[in-house]
């Protein structure tokens, strides 16, 4: 789902606002999803009470027949990075891992967030693997103030997966601007050097995502023309926010708290157990 205008636009407070909105949308709908994962609940069982939610907030999935694919979600299972598409055949098994990215069109803008979950009793080499991807993405975040560089958001996310954990940091697929489009200008890479790229200003709306395959950086696409797959067939991390830049701190306008707190009420879904990642942009 990657396509990109080549003028930045700058958010009003009422625009940021109206895009908050949006994405609380997401996060509502990844909470009842989580709410309903289990091992033998189809893909396409959660991608129907997505879109049934979503309708049902009078907004519109942001991500059905966007430049033809044709789900609410996209469901990514183990190996996939990104892009998955949600199926009858897709049944999530005791082990999994699975990425869900959601979008929606409210109030003339679009939320988006990312977030993957464990199912069941996941390996501890895995888990390490979701919760280093969710800690750099608040490493990213942490950069994503006025006065910085893009390539500062870039080189933190990097640094922590690849450097310090010998982490496969996806190049071909990157965050973005949110706004009246889903997808606007700037691209966010999870790669890159401190100090390059464009000044960040109050006002630039980005989603940040970290997408981090256990081994190999590399990545294959199926016959499909969506589905992106580690290219060594190992696990596959995807956690993403919407944020506003602000001075001396970025403003996180989606809420993974809302689907956090529904993962523990859930007994077949594992937590990433992590620290409270707060203190990360602190």
């Amino acid at each position: 789902l990657t396509y990109f205008l080549s003028m930045i636009f700058y958010k009003t407070d009422e625009e940021i606002e109206l895009i908050r909105e949006s994405c609380l949308l997401v996060c509502k709908t990844h909470a009842e999803i989580a709410s309903m994962l289990a091992p033998g609940v189809t893909g396409a069982a959660i991608d129907k009470r997505a879109e049934e939610l979503i309708k049902d907030h009078k907004a519109v999935p942001g991500f059905k027949g966007y430049r033809g694919f044709p789900a609410t979600l996209c469901v990514s299972l183990n190996d996939v990075v990104v892009h998955g598409i949600p199926t009858e055949k897709q049944v999530f098994r005791e082990g999994d891992i699975v990425s869900i990215d959601c979008g929606v069109y409210m109030n003339g803008y679009f939320g988006d967030a990312a977030y993957t979950f464990a199912i069941g009793d996941v390996k501890e080499d895995v888990m390490q693997l979701l919760r280093v991807t969710h800690e750099s993405l608040y490493k990213g975040i942490a950069q994503a103030v006025a006065g910085n560089r893009l390539g500062d958001i870039s080189f933190a996310i990097q640094y922590f997966a690849e450097k310090k954990y010998s982490y496969g940091v996806v190049r071909e697929l990157v965050g973005h601007g949110v706004g009246r489009e889903l997808h606007e200008s700037p691209e966010v890479p999870n790669y890159g050097q401190r100090g390059r790229g464009i000044k960040l200003k109050e006002g630039l709306v980005i989603a940040i995502e970290p997408m981090i395959n256990m081994g190999t950086k590399d990545v294959h696409t199926d016959r499909d023309g969506w589905t992106v797959h580690a290219k060594d067939g190992k696990p596959s991390a995807h956690y993403e926010h919407t944020v506003a830049v602000r001075k001396g701190k970025a403003d996180i306008l989606s809420d993974h708290s809302i689907i956090e707190a529904a993962i523990r009420r859930n007994a077949n879904l594992k937590a990433i157990q992590e620290k409270k990642t707060e203190q990360a942009i602190a």
